[in-house]
């Protein structure tokens, strides 16, 4: 689709730890009226290595949450094979597998007792139960909460209402819920969506920080626009129509040809410190 030279076989560096393989990845759902079948995910091979920070962008329906699913084992390819942490998807345990991907889904927000506080919140990441169950923490899983507390800048809320704090705020508590277990592999759907300009850069910069932390942590954010971007991001795949139109190093695909083929419209981009944006050009 893009004339530019950019490569799409999505392979990780050579010898390098790959946190998420994907082969020809294919997604269909059945149109039952008409009894075909319409394509989702069409055909992506991409690889994630360790330490890697991958945007995957995209318009509305290019695919971004349903390959996202896909990568946190939640829901499986229609053909292809998928490769997480090691493990091949359909010949391994998926229950304990997820214990090591931290897939946050801000739907889950709302199934937590309203009491809760934010603190509490974040340590039921321990036990990965939307309940607390305080006797099942060790001193180590308080220690950590308090850590990731202070990291996403919840300190001055910990001891508030989980149903209390504004969106931006669940969000920074919920990523700091699913890091508490230590994921090799953290997976956000569009984490800054719906955030102000302060909610979203507090969300960013913590993100960032993570990343400064925790090196070896593969990490992979949907968004539709490049402002939600943290400067940590080191990798893009670029999606429409459910298949591949870039991937590779942000310096190569977050420029103006790849994304102005992937959103269907001419684009200018600039990048500040780090960070990206796009406008019509």
């Amino acid at each position: 689709m893009t004339s530019q030279s950019i490569s799409l076989d999505g392979r990780g560096e050579p010898g390098q730890d790959a946190a998420l393989r994907l082969e020809d990845v294919r997604v269909w759902r059945w149109h039952v009226a008409s009894g075909t079948r319409k394509p989702i995910i069409d055909g992506i091979t991409w690889t994630v290595g360790a330490g890697e920070r991958w945007a995957l962008l995209g318009p509305n329906g290019a695919g971004k949450t349903t390959l996202l699913t896909i990568a946190g084992a939640v829901d499986f390819p229609s053909t292809g094979t998928v490769e997480i942490l090691g493990e091949t998807m359909g010949r391994t345990d998926l229950a304990r597998l997820r214990e090591s991907i931290g897939f946050v889904d801000t739907r889950v927000g709302g199934r937590f007792a309203p009491l809760l506080t934010v603190r509490e919140v974040v340590r039921t990441g321990a036990t990965a139960t939307i309940g607390y169950f305080e006797e099942r923490l060790s001193g180590l899983d308080l220690d950590r909460a308090d850590e990731l507390v202070g990291a996403f800048g919840l300190g001055a809320i910990g001891e508030r209402r989980f149903g209390d704090c504004s969106e931006g705020e669940r969000k920074r508590a919920l990523i700091a819920r699913a890091l508490l277990a230590q994921p090799r592999l953290l997976l956000l759907d569009e984490p800054g969506g719906g955030l102000d300009l302060p909610g979203r850069e507090t969300l960013l910069s913590s993100l960032d920080r993570v990343a400064g932390l925790q090196p070896s942590l593969a990490m992979v954010i949907t968004t539709h626009h490049l402002e939600e971007l943290p400067a940590s991001t080191s990798h893009a795949l670029l999606l429409r129509d459910g298949g591949a139109v870039a991937m590779g190093p942000v310096e190569e695909t977050l420029t103006e040809g790849p994304l102005s083929d992937c959103f269907g419209m001419a684009l200018a981009v600039t990048r500040v410190g780090g960070r990206f944006s796009a406008s019509a050009a």
